[in-house]
């Protein structure tokens, strides 16, 4: 039967890891969670005059580089300058040089969310009127090609890990204590944190080429190694390294030292016994229980670290109540593993633990209840982070998110109903007591046929070496016997006339004692010899009888079609958990159904706007200065959004004669319409940074032409006011 049951499971698994695979593959590779929600100017708008500065909006804090926002003129060509600045909240803006000319700009931002994604895009504006130009809109991000796919089965490999480490070990602590001692269980444990290992160390020196260029040679580049340890992902990496090797230590002391303190075969408890087995099988002494209390407790702490690993650097770790998805998270994680590892040790256990170590019903009793906790937990987790990552009902089938959200709903609802299906083979699992006590009585039957044969072994050496002696005894006493015949022969001569018969039978005698004593030593040895030979023969028949007597075993028990009918559920199970896991990491990577739906209504409002000929709303004026001290000569730009009636944002830059952002001790606003006689209302902007002082919620009283006049001082003495109209409303 098992010959039969080997190609089929490899032939299952091998189409269940296809399927996952072709998951992967067709994932979204730019599925970020951070999502454009607005830009100055805004998408496909036409202004009147060239902006000094373009600004845009995101749903999330990014994380902005040397050359995340480039713009580029009709040509190709840059005409962004200086670093993108963060004046406020998620609004990132980058200065324009001046004197752009009238035509189409496009604006191209490659950023990094706050929830570890790279977000990459693209649109444009047009001054005075649209244009042709040179430039492609479409962005394409750093994790499109060979690097963002590795990336991918990075994070899949990683999840896998976790599930296979933290859920085999449960299963060993919770479930059963004997398959600490099995050799495949073992293996599956060490591969699980192996496959983790590995996957972080790789994750990490993929993530600076992930989150930039793209490129595979960037992916052994020390600089950007070392960029990627002082983001808030690289030190969640790191730290899932150093977890991994507390997680070592304590897979030693499991396949170690409790391991030795194990049963072979834990006591199966009586079928009415519904409560019975819940200690895992531990029945040892307080040093066991210590031993097994400890090894439980210092177990979730790592499972809880490594799992917060990732709370708290991807999704749960932005939005809505950060502080309660995280901690919701790792306990989502950590029921994800104790039922898809769980039950990966349970299929390995059943199909590759020794006739000597056989998983009983007991143990797969107790699975089943860790299962339905983990079940039970997942539901109520999963209820709250879909409400949080989704915000609406319709967000399930108008979202890519919430159409991989219910693909994966679906999968749990298959993997319960084959749980219940497991249940029923439980139940039925021939496994009664007169079947245990004839399995016991078996197992312990074939030690003694072992020991019976060699005791069996020594009797006959035993017997051998005392017929030796005896023919040894025997073969004295005959030649004593000769001795005394010859001697009394020799007394009868003397006292007899010389003759030739007594003289030919002591010669006869002589000759038939001599050859006698020859053969002896012969005969004797031969019977040791044929002893030996016994011996060998007796011992191989030994083993020979025991090695059958285990395939006879085991051919019983696989012969159990409730056994039998228990692995193919347990393995379709595993099936789907294997699909299940590649649906999750797909949904980590993509954009969070709240996100994009508001997303959508930004881009439909900018849209609106952009073909109603309205704009943005934005002014921007640049007015040349001159102090008359040392360097006293410069450029100084104010925008002000959206000028209108009511709140505006303002920003002032001030740049050198060659074009380049300068620091200026003091820099003083001041609004006036003369029309209705309001002002001079002065606004004091904050320094932000180089060249940059901006100001929230200036207040503009009523529509008109205002006048906007900047005091520059560029030393103690040296000052000088300029000012320009500008249309508000």
């Amino acid at each position: 039967m098992t010959q039969t049951i080997a190609p089929r499971v490899r032939t299952l698994v091998l189409l269940i890891l296809a399927v996952a695979g072709a998951l992967l593959a067709g994932a979204a590779p730019v599925s970020a969670h951070a999502a454009l929600t607005g830009s100055d100017p805004a998408q496909g708008a036409v202004v009147d005059t060239a902006p000094s500065q373009v600004s845009l909006t995101f749903s999330e804090p990014i994380a902005v580089g040397d050359d995340s926002v480039r713009v580029l003129d009709p040509k190709g060509e840059r005409v962004d300058k200086g670093d993108p600045a963060n004046p406020s909240g998620t609004t990132y803006s980058v200065r324009l040089v001046s004197g752009l000319p009238d035509g189409t700009y496009t604006v191209a931002y490659q950023v990094v969310s706050a929830d570890s994604h790279p977000v990459a895009g693209a649109f444009t504006f047009s001054v005075g009127a649209p244009s042709e130009t040179t430039v492609s809109v479409s962005a394409q991000g750093s994790d499109d090609g060979l690097v963002g796919w590795l990336y991918g089965f990075g994070r899949y490999v990683s999840y896998a890990g976790f599930v296979v480490l933290a859920g085999g070990a449960a299963f060993v602590l919770a479930c059963w204590a004997p398959g600490a001692r099995v050799r495949a269980v073992q293996r599956l444990v060490v591969s699980g944190w192996l496959a983790l290992t590995a996957a972080t160390l790789g994750l990490l020196m993929l993530r600076g080429s992930y989150t930039t260029s793209g490129k595979v040679g960037d992916v052994f580049d020390l600089e950007l190694l070392g960029d990627v340890l002082q983001t808030k992902t690289g030190a969640a990496l790191v730290s899932r390294l150093l977890l991994l090797a507390a997680a070592a230590l304590f897979i030693a002391v499991l396949f170690g030292a409790y391991a030795r303190t194990a049963d072979a075969v834990e006591p199966e408890r009586d079928a009415e016994d519904d409560g019975g087995g819940d200690d895992g099988g531990d029945r040892g002494g307080p040093d066991k229980r210590d031993l097994t209390f400890g090894l439980g407790l210092g177990g979730t702490v790592v499972a809880a670290g490594l799992a917060a690993s990732w709370a708290m650097s991807e999704h749960a770790s932005q939005g809505l109540q950060a502080g309660v998805a995280m901690p919701v998270d790792v306990v989502h994680l950590l029921a994800v593993a104790a039922w898809l590892g769980g039950l990966t040790a349970l299929l390995v256990a059943l199909y590759r633990a020794p006739v000597e170590t056989p998983v009983g019903r007991d143990a797969v009793r107790r699975f089943s209840r860790l299962a339905f906790g983990s079940v039970v937990t997942l539901a109520v987790t999963g209820v709250y982070q879909s409400w949080r990552q989704l915000g609406s009902w319709s967000a399930f089938t108008d979202t890519r998110y919430g159409q991989l959200l219910l693909v994966k709903i679906a999968l749990v609802a298959v993997m319960v109903a084959v749980a219940f299906l497991s249940r029923r083979w439980t139940r039925r699992l021939a496994d009664a007591r007169v079947s245990e006590a004839a399995e016991d009585a078996e197992r312990t039957e074939a030690p003694e046929r072992v020991e019976e044969a060699v005791r069996a072994e020594e009797a006959e050496r035993a017997e051998a070496t005392e017929r030796a002696e005896e023919a040894e005894r025997a073969e004295a006493t005959e030649r004593a016997e000769e001795a005394e015949r010859a001697e009394a022969t020799e007394r009868a001569e003397e006292k007899q006339p010389a003759g030739t018969a007594p003289a030919e039978a002591s010669g006869t005698s002589e000759v038939s004692e001599a050859s006698m004593a020859i053969e002896a030593p012969k005969a004797s040895g031969a019977e040791k010899a044929e002893a030996g030979q016994d011996s060998v023969r007796a011992a191989q028949l030994a083993r020979q009888r025991a090695a059958a007597e285990a395939a006879r075993r085991k051919r019983l028990r696989d012969a159990d079609p409730n056994r039998f009918g228990l692995r193919r559920s347990v393995l379709a199970e595993a099936g789907v958990a294997v699909v299940l896991l590649a649906v999750t990491t797909v949904l980590t990577q993509t954009e969070p159904g709240r996100t994009e739906q508001d997303a959508r209504a930004a881009a439909a409002t900018s849209s609106s706007a952009s073909a109603t000929g309205q704009g943005s709303g934005a002014v921007s004026l640049t007015m040349p200065f001159d102090t008359g001290g040392k360097n006293g000569k410069g450029v100084v730009s104010i925008d002000l959004d959206p000028a209108q009636a009511g709140d505006n944002a303002l920003h002032v830059y001030v740049e050198g004669p060659d074009g380049t952002p300068v620091d200026v001790p003091e820099v003083k606003i001041a609004l006036t319409l003369a029309a209705q006689n309001i002002g001079p209302l002065p606004v004091a902007p904050d320094h932000v940074t180089t060249g940059h002082w901006s100001a929230s919620r200036v207040q503009i009283p009523m529509a008109g032409d205002w006048k906007v006049e900047v005091t520059v001082r560029t030393s103690d003495i040296d000052q000088v006011t300029v000012s320009k109209n500008a249309q508000i409303g």
